[in-house]
């Protein structure tokens, strides 16, 4: 049975240094801007507006107006968008195929649900998160605090408008996930052997509930 690991997680909450550090110690394979990469070898767009739609700037179907009947027109962005996940669902598929996998974000918990993958959900407050982005990029140290603080919430709106549109589940919802995890004041390092033992677990469990 394939152990594979999706990784949600709020922006600043260190959920990528969890999912790359949890791949090292379980000497499993890790993905998450290597999906953005592959999705644009294979099409005409380029990595920064992959990393765009898929991240930041989501783009739906169409608007809804209340009380209004229309037929929405057709956009090539929306096309290009609906292009971009169904490539990325396909290569998603693609990897954890391959070999035993950790996969931070891409819906890939959604994408792969029928692989039955460990589903984790990274969170932290305010707080610790702008913290971690202060240390981690340059570019967000000129920012005020309440700057950083709209940056923030501004890029888990998009990724739970994007998450919530494909998925037709809801972003950070506890009951979409089989751990989530505070890391609120918390060393991720320290944390990491804790999430491998737990994942072990419970993939030997299902492992013997298959049999």
């Amino acid at each position: 049975m394939k152990q594979i690991i999706t990784i949600g997680r709020e922006f600043g909450s260190g959920g990528r240094e969890l999912g790359c550090r949890l791949a090292e110690e379980l000497k499993i394979a890790y993905y998450d801007q290597e999906v953005i990469s592959e999705i644009a070898k294979r099409t005409e767009f380029s990595e920064e507006y992959v990393h765009q739609i898929v991240e930041h700037r989501p783009i739906t179907p169409f608007p809804i107006h209340i009380g209004t009947r229309f037929s929405p027109a057709v956009n090539p962005m929306i096309l290009q968008s609906q292009s971009i996940y169904q490539e990325q669902s396909r290569i998603i598929r693609e990897m954890a195929g391959k070999s035993d996998c950790v996969i931070v974000g891409r819906c890939a918990d959604y994408i792969l649900r029928g692989e039955k993958p460990f589903r984790i959900f990274v969170y932290a407050d305010m707080e610790s998160k702008m913290k971690r982005c202060r240390e981690k990029a340059s570019s967000q140290e000129q920012m005020s605090d309440k700057e950083l603080a709209r940056h923030i919430l501004n890029i888990d709106k998009n990724r739970a408008r994007y998450y919530n549109f494909y998925t037709d589940m809801t972003w950070s919802d506890k009951q979409n996930y089989d751990l989530c995890i505070n890391t609120t004041q918390t060393q991720i390092k320290e944390i990491v052997p804790i999430i491998a033992d737990y994942a072990k677990f419970i993939f030997t469990l299902n492992f013997h509930s298959r049999c």
